[in-house]
């Protein structure tokens, strides 16, 4: 039986032979040894600087929110500024208007009561030359009824002042009452 143990130990096909067990297991133990030493340091440097990186771009991009968010609440603080500041040059604007508005109304006021003051002036001064005119028209014609209905000449000049006066008189008093 121990033959056949041996003849079934060479012919069974899925136990492997010792000396393939010990030269895998050799190449596996150096295999190990250089992963060991070689590899996996490396690995892990690499790991460790992806990593470095990783947080720092996090640590950045925290810092690059933490900036945006602080610039965001500058730009906010800017903007409501220069609203206020908006606002309060409107509200001078608008006073400022209004006082140049009463400028000009006051001014119009003042120019339109000069020029009816000058217009009233010029109205008297105008009336006062068609009252002498007409008294001195009115006059001649008095003269020349007066001549027609005396039937005397009324050539003398004084006497044609005292007539003229004493009708321009009578005049004054009958129409004075009416104009008034």
């Amino acid at each position: 039986m121990s033959s056949l143990n041996v003849a079934a130990e060479e012919l069974n096909p899925v136990l492997p032979h010792k000396a393939e067990i010990v030269i895998g297991l050799i190449a596996f133990l150096l295999l190990y040894f250089i992963i060991r030493k070689y590899v996996s340091p490396r690995f892990e440097t690499l790991y460790a600087e992806r990593a470095a990186k990783i947080e720092g771009g996090i640590e950045k991009a925290e810092q690059a929110q933490a900036e945006a968010q602080r610039k965001l609440e500058e730009y906010t603080a800017q903007l409501a500024e220069a609203r206020a500041e908006a606002a309060r040059i409107r509200d001078d604007a608008r006073i400022e208007g209004e006082q140049i508005i009463s400028e000009l109304r006051a001014k119009a006021q003042e120019e339109s009561a000069r020029i009816v003051a000058q217009g009233q002036t010029q109205l008297e001064t105008q009336r006062a030359q068609i009252v002498a005119e007409l008294r001195g028209e009115l006059g001649r014609l008095a003269i020349d009824l007066a001549d027609r209905v005396v039937g005397e000449s009324m050539e003398d000049e004084v006497r044609r002042r005292g007539t003229v006066d004493r009708f321009l008189a009578e005049l004054d008093n009958t129409s004075a009452p009416a104009v008034k």
